[in-house]
Order: C-alpha cells, then structure tokens, then sequence
C-alpha cells in the first residue's frame, strides 16, 4: 500500500446508518482487500468525526469519515470480476425486490474474500451490481455448498432479516447424499461442536462436549444402493453444522473433502461425485414489510442431478 491522491471527508446519508464501517470502506474502497481495511482502521487512518473508532463500529447518519487516500499493489488488490463470474452471478438472481435479493449460489465461490481468497461473493456482487448502494449478506454458506442465499439490500432489511434469523423464524432446507443408509427413525441429531485449528491455518469442526448446542432435523428423501439422499433443516447455523452431524451419525457427506470417510470417499468416487453433495435447496423468511412469509427454491445443479441419476442406476 502506498499513500496517493487526497484523503476523502464522507458525510453518512440517512440511508447508510448501522451499516459497520468495515462493511461501508469495503464498499467505498474498491479492491481493498478487508485485512487491509482492518489494518488502516486500527492504525488510526480511518477516523469518525476525528476520533479513532474500532472495525465494528456501526457508523450513524451525520458521521463524517475520513478516508484515507490508498494505492493498492497488485498482490493487494481484491481481483476485478471476469466476465464469465459476472454472467454466472447475474444469471444466480432467483428472486429479488428494494430490499432483498436471493441467489441461487454456485459451488466453490466463497460468500466472501479473506485467507486467500481475492474475491468472495459479496465483494463481486458489489462490482457488478453498482446500481444498489447497499448490499451485504444476511447469512452465509460453506464455499462448497450451493443454492439459496439471502442478501439484504437495505440497513433496515438487513437489521429485520438478521433478528428473524436470530429468533429461528427462517426455514432453510438442504439436500445432501450421504454414505450408508441413513434411518428413517433418524430424524435429528443434537451434537455440539467446536471449531479448532486442524494445522496449516485450516479450520475444522468437531462434536465436543464443550462446543456449542447444535441441532439438525433430518429426513430421508430417497435411498439406493449404498447412499441416502436426506434432507437437513438446521435449527441452530453452526459452521459445517450439516456436515458434521451427518458424519457423527455415521453417514459422512460424499464430496467432502473434511469429514469424509474411507467407505464415503470411496463411493464418492465411484459415483463420480466431483463436488460436495450439499445444495441449499429452499428457503422461507418474513418478508421485512409485510411479515409475510416468502419462499424461495433454488433447482439442484445439473452435476448433481446426474449424480442421483448415476445412483440410481
């Protein structure tokens, strides 16, 4: 980073207040990746009306921020969307209004940029869609898994959808193919986790006595030969939660690559599964307005589709 250029005094609008500031110099600071965003602000380089603040301040209309004036090197810099990433993205809308946007999202697209990751999500979704000045994610799902994903569109949506989350008023289905044949008796699982350390800055979950409460409702779709397509209903949104109830049951995801086991990797192989079996196929929420509820469903991926059909064969 090199400094260039003039700092910049921004006034908050009505419109922008709550938003973090982290979120709001992300958004202002096109291409800073957020460590930098973290670094300026601890240093004191970012100031609300002249006085230091902490990355999770939430920012109030009349705030004046000063901005200051960055010139990022290319290892920096938080890499511009290609154009086949913004067609994919553009194409993922499922439904969408003033105040909220759902996306049908792709496999293997992190929902934002950190720990090597150039760019997330969030952060190309900002550079494609300029015409929203506000747009941040009301939850959150593993790089692997795809479907249903909820962004907000305005600091007062987002504030409503974040407290329906928080109160369980959303109803989020997956469909995952698991190794084994799961039990049709088997219709939860209540097992806490806990995130560590698993080495070379990977992070993993684990079932731990002192982890947190964690629950996922579970039921059988449809059985072959070896594997079970069942649908999970998390009641509580642990990291890998899914994941890795299924594999404390017994019945390991197939495609995954950390919890897997020697059977379920396996038959991952033998079905040709290229990719984590793990799809967010609905989702239903209070619409922030009204209160009524809105589903939304996201169709299974072709691979995947092929997958079951290759199963049941």
């Amino acid at each position: 980073m090199a400094e260039g250029r003039e700092v910049q005094w921004v006034e908050i609008a009505p419109e922008q207040a709550g938003q973090r500031i982290d979120n709001f110099l992300m958004t202002r600071l096109k291409g800073a990746p957020r460590a930098l965003i973290y670094r300026i602000v601890r240093k004191g380089e970012v100031r609300v009306n002249k006085k230091r603040v902490k990355v999770d301040y939430r920012l109030q209309g009349g705030d004046v921020v000063r901005v200051p004036p960055l010139r990022l090197t290319p290892r920096e810099a938080v890499r511009e969307v290609s154009d086949n990433l913004r067609d994919v993205l553009v194409g993922s809308v499922i439904m969408e209004n003033a105040d909220w946007m759902v996306l049908n999202k792709p496999s293997g697209l992190a929902v934002h940029g950190g720990s090597g990751v150039k760019i997330g999500l969030i952060e190309a979704l900002r550079q494609v869609r300029e015409d929203i000045s506000f747009l941040e994610l009301v939850h959150r799902l593993d790089r692997d898994t795809s479907g249903c994903l909820l962004l907000a569109k305005s600091r007062d949506a987002l504030v409503t959808l974040n407290a329906s989350l928080k109160q369980h008023a959303m109803d989020k289905r997956y469909l995952a193919l698991v190794s084994g044949r799961w039990p049709a008796r088997k219709t939860y699982v209540s097992a806490r986790l806990d995130r560590f350390d698993a080495g070379n800055g990977e992070r993993r979950v684990r079932v731990d006595p002192n982890g947190k409460v964690s629950r996922t409702h579970f039921a059988v779709v449809e059985t072959f030969e070896g594997a079970t397509l069942i649908e999970a209903e998390p009641v509580t949104g642990r990291t890998h939660q899914i994941r890795v109830h299924a594999a404390h049951a017994g019945h390991p995801l197939l495609g995954d690559d950390k919890y897997a086991s020697r059977e379920s990797g396996l038959l991952s192989q033998r079905l040709g599964v290229g990719r984590l079996f793990l799809h967010a196929r609905s989702l239903t929420f209070p619409e922030p307005n009204s209160g009524r509820p809105v589903t939304v469903k996201a169709p299974l991926p072709d691979v995947l589709e092929e997958t079951l059909a290759r199963a049941r064969r």
